[in-house]
Formats: structure tokens, sequence, C-alpha cells
């Protein structure tokens, strides 16, 4: 290709990403810093009974992990990392993860329960209506679709595994990395408190 046609190219190609971006960030008026565009409010039923919202977990921070109880692999390893990550900070810290279900349909608030019951206590799931489910998945920028099985008699989630860091404001500060010692882990989080 000519360089006549490379930096037109180039131009729209810069244009199209500063778009993405733009949509992505916005500025915060306070600090005049970028700041992720990323979670808001919600109001789900727990595993634990009874309903929980976004304010419920102002004043501390927290993490949000998106999955399902019928994954085969990501979730189940994320929630055990995450555990061992509750386990290293050790039971006197006020955190909590919360693990939103993308599939509302077979992920009921007793489900959850079940299936958490095998990792940290503090890890609390959500689950509500599809329409709630959509609400929030939107919020945090989530991507989930059913991915029907070959015969047909069932399905997979297909949905974004990344664990989200709140602060005490509920402000999305960055993606969390588990896929390290838990103490370095639980030690990065604890900067929040």
């Amino acid at each position: 290709m000519s360089r006549r046609l490379l930096l037109p190219f180039a131009i729209l190609l810069i244009g199209f990403a500063g778009v993405g971006i733009g949509t992505f960030m916005t500025i915060s008026k306070q600090a005049g810093a970028p700041v992720a565009s990323i979670g808001g409010p919600f109001r789900l039923q727990s595993s634990n009974g009874g309903e929980l919202t976004d304010a419920d977990f102002k004043g501390r921070p927290f993490l949000v992990f998106f999955g399902y109880t019928h994954c085969p692999d990501i979730c189940p390893t994320e929630l055990f990392q995450l555990s061992q990550m509750l386990k290293a900070a050790g039971t006197d810290k006020p955190l909590k993860v919360l693990f939103i279900t993308v599939d509302p349909e077979r992920d009921t608030a007793p489900v959850l329960k079940q299936y958490l019951a095998s990792f940290d206590s503090r890890i609390v799931g959500l689950t509500g209506t599809p329409a709630q489910i959509d609400a929030v998945e939107k919020e945090y920028r989530v991507y989930a679709r059913k991915a029907p099985s070959a015969d047909g008699k069932g399905y997979a989630m297909d949905h974004t595994a990344i664990i989200y860091l709140m602060d005490k404001q509920g402000q999305f500060v960055s993606a969390f990395d588990v896929e390290r010692p838990p103490l370095v882990a639980a030690e990065e989080l604890e900067t929040y408190l």
C-alpha cells in the first residue's frame, strides 16, 4: 500500500480508537482525571436472602465478578482464587466479593447459595430477573450470551471474566488480578480500606 493511502487509513483508525475510548471513559469534573464509566446502581436478590443494592457496599472496597453456577472451569477457578485471597487477608477485614450471575434462568438465590457454600463466606451471590441482570451487565460493560450445546439440550454462557475492583464510593478502580500469590492480592485490596 502506498504512503498516500496509508495516511488516511491511519487517521481513520486513530479516529475510531478515540471514539471507542471516549465512550468508555468519562472526565471527572472534580479532579479532571479520566474515570472509567463502569458500575452503577443495582437492586438484586442475595444468595443469603433478601435484596442487596449497590449502596449496601459503599464505605468499603469490594470486588465484582460475573459468572454462573454451571460454568465448567473459569468461574470455579476464579472463585477459588478469590477465596484464597480472602483467607490470606484474614477474617477481620471487611472485604466482600459479589458474584453476579449471567444466567438468571438457572441461578436462583437458593442455587447460588448452595454453589457458593464451597467458597469463602464473604462471596455473596446476586441474581434477579433477566431484565435486572441485563441492566447490571450494561452498567459493568459485561458481555454475556447463551451458547447452545451441540446436542441442543442445554447451553453454556459465554461471558466477560473480569474481576472489577470498586472503591469505597462504589467507583471502578481497575480490573483486579487474582493470578498471583493470595497474600499479594490481599495486600493490594487492603490498601483501599
